[in-house]
């Protein structure tokens, strides 16, 4: 499945991004059309490009008229990152109940900032057990660590992106430049989907628990003895605005290209397929605690069943693959039953995850003895490349550098050709055990077989090394992999 064809993918780019004088003046209405003629049912889009999962975040923080809730894993103060804050507070600006929760562990946003934004009376921010980072000084994050090594690494990777209730997006992207094809040394390759109808309240009632959750504090309780006055609020808010209406920003050729897009997302929601959609999600804190650093989830559970229900194949798509004895016993009883299983992972060369992948190369010989086929992305993915190349992105000065490196993102899982999973858990004990997760399960053939063929070419010789045959090791230095075999034999695997 394609936006709109190429010419199409490119009009809206960024819109969230721009000056209120760019921003298309288009309402949901087409939207709420499409609800009432699926009654009962939940419309899919599954946003494969970095381009388009970009342009449907911003057109639909542009147009939002109620509420705009949010879940983050990480939300950076890059280009990005500080773009996307100043179209939230825009839509707070014009009554819209914006409400944000970020996981503690990668926040990096000045105090003054996270403050100032709460401080808005329609814009609430909360962080999600905050121990390690906001507001946490170092002597107490080291006593946590120390005295409660759980509880640390119980985090919320969760991403999902829900607009008056009725429309939602969630997948594997974070608020990140590199997670758009906008950073320019290092970005991923990943895969969104975008939901409407009856699946969204789901996705409402999981970030009410959240929401509600002892887990997650608000960010006026943290900071309680800093203050900052209404005139500082300002003074953030200003600075937000200046730098989104800074000019050099924005390439002419985007500015051309929102002018033209008015009809652009209607076309995405027209093209989406409706039917039985499932949200599967964790609860607040994951488990009960009582197994230590396992437990499993509610996750785990579901997408294990996934697996033993397959009868005929097994794609899985995952930047990290480290095998629990619980997967690895569960693969080996699939392939016994005559399933096939391919595995799209990192290669090392591809990896930002030195430590996952030291898990991964340690049962790499097992797992391919298995009957596991598996396919090692490469950093220069030709796929990716000339994907980069064709997008609007390429007119920005940070994407100037042609030499970027590209890894693996995506948390998918395809089984029978016949039904999708796309979303946050990846294939290591840390989404089994620690990490709450979330994901889409799309009973659609036609999307399934559509996200098959995207993992295929993904594994095609020219995205992916075979990792039977290959050895693609061979293709990074000899520091490199001195250095992944410190990790390879550290005990840390139920924190991978």
């Amino acid at each position: 499945m394609h936006f709109m064809k190429l010419q199409c993918a490119a009009l809206l780019l960024v819109a969230q991004f721009l000056p209120r004088a760019y921003a298309v003046d288009t309402s949901m209405a087409f939207i709420d059309a499409q609800i009432a003629a699926h009654s009962g049912d939940s419309g899919a889009y599954v946003l494969d490009s970095a381009e388009e999962a970009l342009i449907a975040r911003a057109w639909l923080a542009d147009r939002a008229q109620r509420t705009i809730e949010v879940q983050y894993f990480i939300w950076s103060t890059d280009n990005i990152g500080i773009l996307a804050a100043e179209a939230l507070l825009r839509a707070a600006e014009r009554g819209v109940k914006v409400r944000v929760i970020v996981d503690d562990l990668l926040v990096n946003a000045p105090d003054d900032s996270l403050l100032a934004l709460s401080k808005h009376p329609n814009f609430d921010i909360r962080i999600y057990n905050p121990k390690l980072s906001v507001g946490v000084p170092f002597h107490k994050q080291a006593w946590n660590v120390v005295t409660d090594l759980r509880g640390v690494n119980q985090r919320m990777h969760d991403k999902t992106f829900v607009v008056d209730g009725k429309v939602a997006i969630i997948g594997g992207r974070n608020m990140a430049a590199e997670y758009y094809d906008y950073h320019s040394a290092y970005n991923f390759r990943d895969r969104d989907v975008l939901l409407a109808g009856k699946v969204v309240g789901d996705i409402c009632a999981s970030f009410e628990r959240f929401w509600s959750s002892e887990l997650a504090a608000q960010v006026e309780e943290i900071y309680e003895t800093k203050k900052l006055s209404a005139e500082q609020a300002q003074n953030q808010y200003r600075a937000l605005h200046d730098y989104a209406n800074q000019p050099t920003n924005f390439a002419p050729e985007v500015r051309a290209a929102i002018a033209k897009g008015e009809d652009a997302f209607q076309r995405l929601a027209h093209e989406a397929v409706w039917g039985r959609v499932d949200f599967i999600c964790d609860l607040p804190g994951k488990n009960t605690g009582d197994a230590g650093l396992g437990g499993g989830g509610r996750s785990t559970a579901a997408l294990r069943q996934l697996v033993a229900d397959a009868t005929a194949d097994v794609i899985i798509q995952s930047p990290y693959l480290v095998a629990s004895d619980g997967a690895i016993e569960l693969f080996a009883q699939t392939i016994g039953r005559g399933v096939r299983m391919r595995i799209s992972t990192n290669s090392l060369a591809a990896t930002d995850n030195m430590q996952a992948f030291g898990g991964y190369r340690k049962q790499r010989k097992h797992l391919l003895k298995m009957g596991l086929e598996i396919f090692e992305y490469r950093p220069d993915a030709a796929t990716q490349r000339e994907a980069r190349q064709r997008e609007l992105v390429q007119t920005l000065p940070a994407a100037a550098n042609n030499e970027v490196i590209f890894g693996l993102h995506a948390k998918t899982l395809v089984i029978d050709s016949k039904t999708v999973f796309i979303g946050t858990f990846n294939l290591d004990p840390r989404s089994e055990n620690l990490n709450t997760e979330v994901g889409a399960v799309i009973y659609n053939e036609r999307i399934a077989r559509a996200v098959r063929a995207a993992i295929e070419t993904d594994m095609q010789p020219k995205n992916s090394w075979n990792a039977a045959i290959d050895d693609p090791d061979q293709y990074v230095s000899f520091a490199k992999r001195s250095k992944v075999r410190f990790w390879q034999w550290m005990p840390i695997k139920p924190l991978l």
